[in-house]
């Protein structure tokens, strides 16, 4: 089982995610690639937090750290005050079964299945009671924007807006405390960005979700609350965003703009 963390005080209590002086180094034949450089920073709970860097920044295998989906070489991570750094595979799938929540830039859906058997399908793998994840399943559907009335299109009839709001309410199906976005507006158009973008803030203000969105995009990045970026494997700032992007206005002002077109 994971660890608790040994530090007790009231602040760290706070923290949804804390890392300290994280590496990953990959062997090959010519000794070895180290991707991250002794990583450490703190996420509180219900922050909304980018992570940015561009490609062969570290980027991707520090999502991959903190989805639970790698191990670091050394140094340790707490998610929600339990030490998940050292733990066996299977230990992992539990932890992102019971604790994360992501959202990819591959929406990853079932095309042939509809919105509500897509957003159940953690459910079922969960062994969750039908009637039970039927109103789990609505629950996030609504929470990410979907309207009732495509519930039961298939996720091949929807749009690509619509079809990552099912993948942010399948991610969210389970509750989970962590929502780790990687890429989530990689395959969208700015209009349909925005919406996503707006979906995300909307669940970070009203549920309190602390959400980790990673990118190499800065207009991105500018949605979230605070900014850490990295390169080289090293993180070179961390700072409070004093010029966030709000989703629904930049959204508002799109649409005006577009309206004027011939």
């Amino acid at each position: 089982m994971a660890a608790e963390a040994p530090r007790c005080c009231e602040d760290c209590k706070k923290y949804m995610i804390d890392i300290r002086n994280i590496t990953k180094t990959y062997k090959d034949d010519s000794g070895g690639y180290q991707a991250l450089k002794g990583v450490s920073f703190t996420i509180k709970d219900g922050e909304f937090v980018a992570i940015m860097g561009p490609s062969g920044s570290g980027k991707s295998t520090l999502m991959h750290i903190l989805g639970c989906l790698d191990t670091p070489t050394s140094g340790e991570y707490f998610l929600d005050q339990k030490d998940v750094s050292k733990l066996t595979d299977e230990e992992l799938a539990d932890i992102r079964r019971e604790k994360i929540g992501f959202v990819f830039q591959s929406f990853n859906l079932l095309p042939r299945a509809t919105v509500l058997r897509n957003a159940t399908l953690p459910l079922i793998y969960a062994g969750v009671p039908e009637k039970e994840r039927e109103e789990r399943a609505t629950a996030s559907l609504l929470a990410a924007g979907l309207d009732k009335d495509h519930f039961n299109h298939k996720s091949n009839q929807l749009s690509g807006g619509q079809i990552q709001r099912v993948a942010i309410a399948r991610a969210l199906v389970n509750d989970p405390t962590l929502i780790l976005a990687d890429e989530p507006t990689g395959n969208l158009d700015t209009k349909t960005s925005e919406i996503v973008l707006g979906t995300f803030q909307k669940l970070n203000k009203e549920e309190n979700r602390t959400i980790v969105l990673i990118t190499h995009e800065p207009d991105i990045a500018e949605h979230a609350e605070r900014i850490i970026m990295i390169r080289d494997g090293v993180i070179v700032e961390d700072k409070k965003n004093d010029h966030r992007k709000n989703a629904m206005d930049a959204l508002d002002r799109l649409e005006k703009r577009l309206s004027k077109q011939p």
